[in-house]
């Protein structure tokens, strides 16, 4: 089968040639890949290649996988050949989604949407993650206001709209003022320029200076301790690029305040309890995504061929909206 493998040594990725790959748990299945995404995670294999046990010059990477089940384990339940699939890779495993054929754990498999395989495939790792935060985390449905770093990013476009249709009333985002337009067409009602203004000082005003209930940074670098300092008394914020570091925080003890950690992936590595919080996301983000609730803005798609130079561009940041790779139909 035709593959984008991994080069730790030169941190490159090439075009190969591998045999197909053999189930390795009772638990797995093949899927044939025919829509596969692009993200930050994939791109920065470099930073977390270390996780990945015996990792050689066959790892094959990519997480999020429309696919199809060609083959199952001997436990696999409630799926059969011909299933037509969804699911969030496990990092740590080694024939991911940049393949023709893939292998993935059954417990984690959603079914597929009704959309095409490309839009599927664009949701697991930003829209479930959104979900996740919001839902299980801060609970937006019974908040009034949201201040989300990043919004015009991946995670940050699907939150806006899952906020939005969670009816929290006031949802503040940060994005360069070339993406004002495109945030509030997602469901924004206040945008702030993090490049040219004082995003605190925005964000108390739009608040009356009672800062947001909930606060979710998808940005990192200093964006969690900007997100922390603008909650209100007793606020809540999920940080889904770095750890929180409450002692950074202005007030944390005496507002009250309250902060979450949220890395998705980890679902495949803490038991049935994990594997479920990946499979009750993706099935709520399908349901968002069937009444229309959730779109998936700026799709680009290429081929399995092009994704060895998409990532490198994706990892220093030279791409726009969402990336994917179309290998079957």
């Amino acid at each position: 089968m035709k593959a984008i493998t991994y080069q730790k040594s030169s941190d490159t990725f090439s075009v190969s040639e591998l045999p197909t790959p053999n189930l390795e748990s009772e638990f797995d299945v093949l899927v044939k890949v025919v829509a596969v995404a692009l993200n930050p995670v994939d791109a920065k294999i470099n930073f977390w290649h270390g996780m990945v046990p015996n990792m050689d010059d066959q790892f094959v990477g990519g997480l999020d996988v429309s696919g199809e089940i060609i083959a199952v384990g001997s436990k696999v339940e409630n799926w059969q050949v011909g299933d037509k699939v969804l699911y969030h890779g496990n990092m740590r495993r080694a024939h991911g989604g940049f393949a023709e054929l893939a292998i993935q754990d059954a417990r984690t498999l959603v079914p597929h949407p009704n959309t095409s395989p490309e839009i599927a495939a664009s949701l697991p790792c930003a829209a479930w993650t959104a979900y996740r935060a919001l839902v299980d985390k801060l609970h937006a449905s019974n908040k009034e206001s949201l201040l989300i770093t990043g919004g015009s990013g991946g995670v940050g476009s699907f939150a806006i709209q899952i906020a939005k249709a969670l009816g929290v009333k006031t949802i503040i985002t940060t994005c360069s003022q070339a993406n004002h337009a495109p945030v509030r067409e997602l469901g924004a009602t206040h945008t702030v320029d993090y490049r040219n203004s004082d995003v605190i000082a925005e964000v108390m005003k739009i608040t009356q200076d009672q800062g947001v209930d909930i606060a979710l940074d998808c940005v990192g670098g200093d964006n969690d301790k900007l997100a922390a300092d603008v909650l209100a008394y007793e606020g809540e914020m999920v940080e889904l690029v770095q750890v929180v570091a409450p002692d950074r925080y202005d007030n944390a003890f005496l507002k009250g305040l309250s902060f979450h950690q949220l890395s998705l992936g980890s679902g495949h590595v803490n038991g049935a309890k994990g594997m479920k919080t990946l499979v009750d996301a993706g099935n709520a983000v399908n349901a968002l995504v069937e009444s229309g609730d959730v779109v998936v803005p700026n799709l680009k798609v290429i081929t399995l061929e092009e994704i060895g130079h998409a990532l490198p561009d994706m990892r220093n940041q030279r791409t726009v909206g969402k990336i994917i790779a179309k290998l079957a139909h």
